[in-house]
């Protein structure tokens, strides 16, 4: 199969290739890239007008397979992901049961082949069961191919014990990823703590809760020499503690959600389920600090952190509701329309938080790139369709989002995986 992609404007962080293009595929792999390309095609694309950007790879999803399907599945998780340009995604291991061996890892993987439209990378859980108590079988996981571990949804609040899997981690050549929240100071907090949370008669979350294990943490990678990458990090803290990691050269990166860098708490104007997350929409002087570290570098990544949920869980009072937001099809018009547009990021800079980093940081070298011989894991983003985010037109099962009606700019319409188009023109195309 031949695809030839004209006239799309290229953005590849790793070659710096900046500007109008015509991009082959052969099979999986991109052959050629360069101003004018005559070559016969099975289909040919037109992306005049549009960014032509490396799949974007999402860190962190909950896709809820096994165990809790009534809130997504391989199928409907994959299709939104492709919808929103994602053709890689790292699945949270907070499944049920939970996915703690090597087997488990395998099992999805496997059916991922099948069932998702998306590449799926299984994460495996640091605890058996995510209870704390024992570590999983890291080297098991390690050697079906799981690429990191994470207790996401949780942190392991014993150290030592999480120590020992960091060191297990690092001699696998795995990554660690970190849901930092210290839960004995939580105290029922629902939404970050302040003046809104007491208006609202709500209990809020300080900045500490994620502080203090960020902190430690980083600490602990420092000890260990893990690859260590900080999730959904939402306070000025964190920006600084990674940034002085960096700055001592640790093998440290940070990811930041759209809801963290759009949203403060002054947008939570009523006691609205849809606003809850983990960790809590922040302060303005919060989101100022994430901005800043997306713009110099000290933020590697943007994630959607995509925690769908049934209606009946989020339409709630906060005291109620489910933490999390549905937010693979909003993520890069977020991004665009608050970052870019803005003048915060620059397309490139787009290109680079939501793809090359990821793969970076994944070690996936044939991902991240929009350049000859590597997989064509493509994304055609039109930069000037304006519209309102309609979550009864998410192909997710989550419909909870706090961005129902909000006016974006940027749009995807076509996404390549491994070679084929498996979205376009709004449809999926299977």
């Amino acid at each position: 199969m031949r695809i030839l992609i004209q006239n799309g404007h290229v953005l590849d962080p790793l070659t710096g290739r900046d500007g109008i293009c015509d991009v082959l595929i052969e099979d999986e792999k991109i052959a050629d890239v360069k101003e004018h390309i005559c070559a016969e095609a099975d289909k040919t694309i037109d992306a005049e007008g549009c960014y032509l950007m490396p799949g974007f790879i999402d860190l962190h999803v909950h896709f809820r397979d096994p165990g809790l399907e009534y809130k997504e599945t391989l199928t409907t998780g994959g299709r939104a992901a492709v919808r929103g340009g994602v053709t890689s995604v790292c699945a949270m291991p907070n499944t049920r049961p939970v996915t703690d061996t090597g087997v488990k890892v395998e099992t999805v993987q496997k059916r991922a082949l099948k069932e998702s439209l998306t590449n799926v990378y299984q994460l495996g859980s640091v605890t058996i069961g995510q209870e704390g108590k024992e570590l999983a079988d890291i080297r098991e996981m390690a050697g079906k191919g799981c690429v990191g571990i994470s207790e996401d949804g949780k942190s392991v609040m014993n150290a030592a014990l999480y120590r020992r899997g960091m060191k297990l981690a690092k001699e696998a050549g795995m990554v660690v990823f970190a849901h930092c929240e210290d839960i004995t100071m939580v105290e029922g907090g629902v939404m970050n703590a302040g003046s809104k949370a007491e208006e609202l008669g709500l209990k809020g979350i300080t900045n500490a809760v994620e502080d203090v294990i960020a902190a430690r943490d980083i600490l602990l990678a420092k000890e260990t020499g893990v690859k260590l990458h900080l999730c959904h990090c939402s306070t000025e803290d964190s920006v600084k503690m990674i940034r002085a990691a960096k700055a001592e050269g640790l093998a440290v990166t940070g990811e930041v959600c759209p809801h963290h860098f759009t949203l403060t708490t002054d947008d939570i104007t009523e006691d609205d389920g849809n606003f809850k997350m983990n960790p809590p929409i922040r302060s303005r002087a919060d989101v100022d600090a994430l901005i800043r570290g997306l713009q110099d570098g000290t933020m590697d990544v943007i994630s959607t952190d995509h925690a769908p949920h049934a209606a009946a869980e989020k339409n709630l009072s906060m005291k109620y509701a489910a933490f999390g937001i549905a937010g693979l099809e909003t993520s890069a018009a977020l991004t665009y329309t608050e970052l870019v547009d803005k003048g915060i990021l620059t397309p490139m800079q787009m290109a680079e938080k939501m793809s090359y980093n990821p793969a970076r940081i994944l070690g996936l070298t044939d991902k991240g790139s929009v350049s000859e011989g590597k997989t064509a894991d493509i994304v055609i983003f039109d930069p000037n369709k304006e519209y309102r985010i309609d979550k009864e037109t998410f192909f997710s099962k989550g419909k909870n989002t706090p961005f129902h009606g909000r006016k974006v700019k940027g749009d995807v319409v076509c996404t390549l995986v491994n070679g084929r188009v498996v979205y376009e023109g709004g449809q999926i195309v299977d």
